[in-house]
């Protein structure tokens, strides 16, 4: 640690968003940068702390003093270097992660200015791929090979750790292109397409071969591999099952991101089939991420207005007692998407929609209220009479996933990642990966699971 008082006299400085006139009207990222004078006086503000919270908090045991400490200092080859041992793909985390490791550092418990550790993070990876310090390397082969069923985050985690150790791995992706969700589920002003290009274009270089267009049926693996890892995630959506579900203008929320995220790679769709709320009064049906990417894209798409409901109740503004530091914190979030436009609910249940000709018009809302549960457990949601109806022309679904239920599977295959464990954050599916391919390499090497 260069400076052991940096935390007392620099504050902390985020990059930001563009301004919002400015970022509205394109699909760019909507984040920006720091300068490096300015990103090394943020890393110097890491107090290396004697029992670091933030590598606890992270799923990919990340070191942050470590590679801060040298970003600091100016060795960025280093930082890269500290960095890269723990995370295959800190240019996806640096940009897309909510970064649990900031809201366990102390300084966020100190004075609620935790370190920049996410977007020094991603600094440090730009930074490496513009120096030339991203090399393809190869490795020993052992003779042994294994099929990656998907190419998401879990999917591409596992390729690269196997590949390091390796083994002959081919990744077979049922779409067009590399990537699954960063590629499809993710907008391009949170993570743009090249740079999954970038890192995929290196993996190649390094001998990983990827099948896209190749459907893999479970029943019937593909043969000639020692091993398989099923990396597949969670591809379908939770559905809201009311009266009025049938009718036209309502879609999962990937239906809609995937198609536009399509329709910027150049592909085109007939006009019957394409999904935009241009001119639409737009209704967005969940609170979470995959909600706030259908806002942003809404107000890109040329929205009238964009309306987010959610049926649990508004978590509090800045601290909730329930969730103490150094856990994630469940507050009120409001993300860039939100702040380009957008009205936000909570405690609304859908009970019906409402069509005219054969289109949604409207859904039917009913105020819920929460219950602390008896037993103390999960709190109970009693209606309560309340209700109205809400004006939409288009409606999304963004609640969540549903876990895939798997066969029984033979001995040499494996799960990674969503399919795994249910919809969760890309940097706990890189960290599935790592483990699963500890766990190929151990029953490729010794028989053992």
């Amino acid at each position: 640690m260069g400076n052991p008082k940096a935390f007392l006299t620099i504050p902390r400085q985020e990059a930001g968003y563009r301004p919002v006139h400015d970022r509205i009207s394109d699909y760019g990222e909507v984040e920006q940068t720091l300068n490096t004078s300015e990103r090394k006086l943020q890393a110097s503000r890491c107090m290396d702390c004697g029992v670091p919270f933030c590598h606890w908090a992270c799923p990919l045991g990340n070191r942050p003093p470590e590679f801060q400490d040298a970003l600091f200092r100016g060795r960025w080859a280093e930082a890269y270097q500290l960095l890269t041992e723990t995370n295959d793909f800190p240019e996806f985390t640096g940009r897309i992660c909510p970064a649990l490791c900031e809201k366990s550092c102390v300084l966020n418990l100190s004075m609620e200015a935790p370190v920049t550790i996410r977007e020094n993070e991603a600094a440090i990876i730009e930074a490496a791929f513009r120096e030339g310090l991203v090399k393809p390397r190869h490795y020993k082969r052992n003779g042994k090979r294994v099929a990656v069923i998907g190419s998401g985050p879990a999917g591409l985690s596992v390729a690269n750790r196997l590949n390091r150790l390796g083994y002959a791995v081919t990744v077979f992706e049922k779409l067009e292109y590399v990537g699954g969700l960063l590629r499809f589920g993710i907008p391009n002003f949170k993570l743009h397409k090249p740079i999954i290009d970038r890192r995929v274009r290196v993996m190649e270089e390094e001998g990983i071969t990827f099948e896209v267009n190749h459907a893999v049926d479970l029943d019937q693996l593909p043969e000639g591999f020692d091993a398989y890892c099923l990396c597949t995630g969670t591809p379908q959506a939770r559905d809201l099952n009311i009266p009025g579900r049938d009718l036209a203008g309502i879609h999962f929320a990937m239906e809609m991101l995937a198609q536009q995220n399509r329709v910027l790679a150049g592909q085109t769709f007939p006009d019957e089939e394409r999904i935009t709320a241009r001119g639409k009064h737009v209704l967005v049906i969940g609170g979470g991420d995959t909600g706030s990417d259908c806002i942003g894209t809404s107000n890109r798409q040329g929205a009238l207005s964009v309306t987010q409901i959610e049926i649990m109740p508004k978590p509090p503004v800045g601290h909730n007692p329930a969730t103490p530091w150094p856990q994630w914190p469940i507050v009120l979030k409001t993300s860039s998407s939100h702040e380009e436009g957008c009205e936000r609910r909570w405690s609304l249940s859908s009970t019906r929609f409402i069509g005219e000709n054969g289109r949604v018009c409207g859904v039917e809302v009913e105020e819920v209220e929460w219950l602390p549960a008896p037993d103390g457990g999960r709190p109970q949601m009693r209606p309560t009479g309340r209700k109205e109806i809400l004006k939409a022309d288009l409606v999304l679904l963004a609640m969540g996933f549903l876990r895939p239920q798997l066969p029984a599977l033979p001995e040499n295959v494996f799960v990674a990642g969503d399919v795994a464990t249910g919809a969760s954050l890309v940097v706990k599916c890189i960290a599935s990966g790592h483990r699963a391919a500890e766990e190929i390499d151990r029953y490729c090497t010794t028989g053992e699971r």
